[in-house]
């Protein structure tokens, strides 16, 4: 491909942790080349509950009195019967003997997700805490390495749900989403606890000096495509570099660690879900004669923007059809389960859907890049959902502290991803908690929705401060105040009339939807999108006329909401909840455990609403 280039713009008996990923900011997915290494330490790791929090002082980042093994990844929870609800301190354990080619190299240990908190042992050496589940932290630990034995790895994880937490754990006694009796455990949001090691913990060996983070702006002009890149190091590097997109290629100039280049591709394939195509771009270290650190990776050539009521994708309008999900499958748990989300990826494409959001979590790296390649349309979450403003200024303070770190690092992690088309800084927020009995005073309503104002206009900004290519949006429901959307660039509401409100009189419920969407379209004049609505379905139950739980009924539901979309031009995309039955606390309002809202089962079979909207967007 012929193409030109713009040259480069220029308590233990150890110390204290290191409370932030390190060297560097930079998430990179861990790769293996002609200057990087990895191991890969899935696999059994020794396991050992801590219910008492003794392990520390008893220095069981040496040895577990008592362990038994537990596959990583994977959620502890489905795997042994005094762990299902355990939520408490845990602690892992491995080994692993280094290969003499690592020596001279940085090696940094890398955790893919900890649920929810994380601290980690090198030899008997504290080298980091994490705070937040769902996404990677690295840390270097070079110096605590040995050469000449074994090298022991001891992680603890805890996901006890506290308030001051995102999400947040409920007060005391508290807990319970659907207006009944709390479920168990007790959590503020409609989903499992799943605790654990979640996704693959790596060790990686590179360069002293290597590149640490890169990141890709695409942008279109005519025919072309414009890759904007800035690349990070590591090591004080002040020399200079390549970067290559295909027989494109630009020279990099690094001062103080940094260089940036513009690469300009002519008849660029833009990406979208009808042509997914990927370049890959590699940054290169070099004296123009040795390669001291190389790094590829894949990107989209496209762009993504806001104008009117519509959302645009290179420049035309594009409609969101898909689902919200859950990463959640039987004994894995929220563990990573590539077969599943192969699955699902073919199932999405078997039923036409274009989208999905990650609710209500970041996924996997490897789903992001899966979505890449397929072409699906990706709205990314953090798992703010549970807040409500009704709690003291302090728990406000620290959730939002806590908020701004995991978009932080979700940022970091997927902004070079095609198919992350617009971040979502949060899922129903609400005023005060569901299942609070007493009514807030006006004067208390008021100084909730006022914080959670200040609240979410703090986190639209460090959003667009971190990337400014995207549109930003809050997912409602109802109960939720109207002025918490006014900053954000597109609306999306969860709504259940018809279930939840309105129940078995689908009639009335698509009126009241379509009042109320045509009222947000006339206040906004944003794009809208149903980001959830949907029906508990018992797979193979069925009546005549369509019942509430019935197979039938979740058919009717769907169709009357999808109905009423498509008469409203406005409209910028339904994504049905769910795609997937899934699992979540025990209660009175989840039979078995379980939530029935998916179109297709646990174990990914399809309900009659699946072939329904097979049919509606595929016309097959």
């Amino acid at each position: 491909m012929a193409g030109t280039s713009v040259a480069a713009q220029g308590r233990s008996d150890s110390p204290q942790p290191r409370n932030s990923t390190s060297p560097g900011q930079g998430l990179l997915y861990p790769q293996r080349n002609e200057t990087r290494d990895l191991i890969d330490l899935s696999g059994l790791w020794q396991f050992q509950m801590d219910p008492q929090g003794e392990g520390e002082a008893q220095r069981w980042f040496r040895k577990l009195p008592a362990p038994r093994m537990i596959p990583v990844p994977c959620s502890w929870n489905d795997l042994f019967d005094d762990a299902h609800t355990y939520l408490g301190l845990a602690w892992y354990r491995t080994e692993v003997w280094l290969p003499s080619g690592w020596r001279g190299r940085r090696v940094i240990l890398r955790v893919g997700s900890a649920t929810y908190a994380a601290k980690v042992w090198v030899n008997g050496t504290v080298v980091t805490e994490h705070h937040g589940g769902n996404l990677p932290f690295a840390v270097e630990i070079t110096e605590q390495l040995a050469w000449d034995r074994t090298n022991v790895v001891a992680i603890t994880v805890e996901n006890e749900p506290r308030p001051e937490r995102v999400p947040p754990g409920p007060p005391p006694g508290g807990g319970g989403v659907l207006g009944v009796a709390a479920g168990f455990p007790g959590t503020t949001y409609d989903f499992f606890p799943y605790a654990g090691l979640h996704r693959q913990v790596w060790l990686c060996a590179v360069p002293t000096v290597h590149i640490d983070d890169i990141t890709v702006v695409t942008t279109i002009e005519g025919g072309d495509g414009i890759v904007s890149l800035k690349v990070a190091t590591v090591g004080g590097y002040a020399g200079t570099g390549k970067a290559r997109l295909d027989d494109i290629e630009a020279d990099l100039g690094f001062r103080a660690g940094t260089a940036e280049a513009i690469l300009r591709v002519p008849g660029a394939r833009f990406w979208s879900p009808r042509d997914p195509h990927l370049y890959t771009l590699t940054v290169t270290l070099t004296d123009g004669v040795q390669i001291s650190d190389t790094y590829s990776l894949d990107i989209g050539i496209r762009t993504i923007a806001v104008r009117g009521d519509q959302i645009l994708l290179n420049g035309q309008p594009i409609k969101l059809t898909g689902f919200g999900k859950h990463e959640d499958f039987a004994l894995t748990g929220r563990g990573l389960n590539l077969p599943m989300w192969i699955r699902d990826y073919e199932l999405l494409r078997w039923i036409g859907a274009n989208s999905y959001r990650t609710s209500h979590y970041p996924y996997p790296e490897e789903v992001m890049q899966l979505a890449d390649q397929r072409g699906v349309l990706v709205i990314n979450e953090i798992p703010a959902v549970g807040l409500n403003f009704a709690d003291t200024e302090d728990l406000t303070r620290l959730r939002l502290a806590e908020t701004r770190s995991q978009f932080r690092e979700l940022i970091a992690r997927d902004k070079n991803h095609p198919s992350t088309i617009m971040w979502c800084v949060a899922n129903e927020p609400l005023v005060r908690p569901p299942d609070k009995d007493a009514p807030l005073s006006q004067p208390q309503e008021q100084k909730a929705i006022e914080a959670g104002t200040r609240f979410f206009q703090h986190v639209y900004d460090e959003v667009n401060r971190l990337d400014g290519t995207r549109p930003v949006t809050l997912v409602g429901v109802g109960g939720g105040p109207r002025e918490w959307h006014e900053r954000f660039d597109v609306i999306c509401i969860n709504r259940y009339y018809g279930w939840y409100a309105l129940g078995g009189r689908l009639d009335q419920a698509a009126q009241v939807l379509a009042r109320e969407l045509d009222e947000l379209h006339q206040a906004f004049g944003k794009p809208i999108i149903v980001t959830e609505f949907g029906t508990d379905t018992l797979p193979g139950t069925h009546s005549l006329p369509p019942e509430m739980w019935t197979e039938e009924y979740q058919v009717e539901f769907l169709r009357r909401y999808l109905d009423v979309a498509a008469q409203r031009p406005f409209m910028a995309g339904m994504q049905v909840w769910a795609f997937a039955d899934f699992r979540t606390v025990q209660g009175v309002g989840r039979a078995g455990g379980m939530n029935f809202k998916g179109v297709f089962t646990r174990d990914r079979r399809p309900k009659m609403a699946a072939h329904f909207l097979r049919k509606q967007w595929t016309g097959m």
